[in-house]
């Protein structure tokens, strides 16, 4: 008989939260107790699952007390900086969404396509990455094991689910001509470059995320990364142009074969190319555009897409969870 895990969904109200739940659904996460967690604001409402009605539960210190195996958190960094070591003194594995730990050095970041073998037994706090940088990795690593890159430029293109449902609204009112509440620039018929905060260096931390979680993502501390991060005006669905500069000559047909073996990835030759409405509702990174860089040697440029509510954040987070219970890490 098939093992089966006690399951804490915290932030189960939110747009993360609830595609949590749809995931676990849809891949069918061998589940005996499910409990699902949020402010005490959302305290009182139900989410529906397999068929049942759940209340959602106030978070709090003593939540954990009822024994879980696996906590998926998507409530923000300070509810993560608080809850999660409670949760993982009580043995729970957290599978954290926000950036509290991402770039803490005992903790894991893992996209399981890229890093999973960095994961082992009494890892219990865990973090998910960013959106953008779970779909660049997964084609990034398969070009690295064939011509090892040495260089990557980042241009991002992202829907504003990645902001919440605060910038889902922002851009619906924006069709009624409302002033936006959420973003400092109106976001409908626009798109502004201004993803998170300014750093002093110029860049916005959302940049910075995706510099610094790919070299530890891919364990390439020296590796070049740069990133601009644009915010447009789609539901879901990031979009990435990625320049990548590689240290060996690049064959477009051997990594065009390995794109499209690769399970992991939908590949899109010649002039077909994915866009955020072929990717809506699917957990797969969708690549096209590739070509050669004609202004340098050994360099290419593509385009990548993906669902950034589920393979950006939900759906990593639970294959973490699937390669623990597979490699009996749990």
């Amino acid at each position: 008989m098939n093992k089966e895990y006690r399951v804490a969904v915290v932030g189960a109200t939110g747009m993360v939260g609830q595609t949590f739940i749809q995931v676990l659904q849809d891949r069918n996460f061998p589940i005996s107790k499910i409990t699902f967690f949020a402010s005490k604001r959302s305290a009182g409402s139900t989410v529906f699952f397999r068929g049942l009605d759940y209340v959602v539960e106030e978070l709090t210190e003593s939540s954990f007390d009822q024994c879980f195996d696996f906590a998926l958190f998507s409530a923000g960094g300070e509810t993560s900086l608080k809850f999660a070591p409670i949760a993982a003194n009580k043995g729970v594995v957290v599978i954290d969404n926000s950036s509290a730990w991402r770039m803490k050095d005992n903790i894991k970041l893992v996209v399981p396509e890229v890093n999973s073998h960095v994961l082992k037994k009494g890892d219990l706090i865990i973090a998910n990455p960013n959106c953008s940088t779970i779909q660049s990795v997964v084609p990034l690593q398969v070009i690295h094991e064939l011509f090892t890159v040495k260089r990557v430029i980042y241009s991002t293109y992202q829907a504003v689910s990645g902001s919440g449902y605060k910038g889902v609204m922002d851009l619906k009112n924006g069709y009624e001509h409302k002033a936006p509440e959420f973003y400092k620039k109106q976001i409908f018929d626009n798109c502004f470059p201004h993803i998170d905060d300014f750093l002093d260096s110029g860049y916005t931390k959302e940049e910075k995320k995706m510099m610094d979680e790919t070299k530890k993502i891919m364990g390439l501390p020296n590796l070049l990364v740069s990133a601009t991060c644009v915010r447009i005006p789609v539901t879901v669905g990031h979009s990435v142009s990625m320049n990548v500069e590689c240290e060996k000559p690049i064959d477009l047909i051997q990594l065009s074969k390995a794109f499209d073996a690769n399970s992991n990835i939908v590949f899109y030759e010649g002039t077909h190319y994915p866009t955020p409405l072929d990717v809506a509702g699917n957990d797969l990174v969708h690549v096209g555009r590739l070509r050669k860089d004609l202004s340098t040697e050994n360099g290419i440029h593509l385009w990548a897409v993906a669902d950034n509510i589920r393979k950006g954040a939900a759906t990593n987070a639970i294959q973490i969870a699937e390669y623990l219970i597979k490699e009996n890490l749990v």
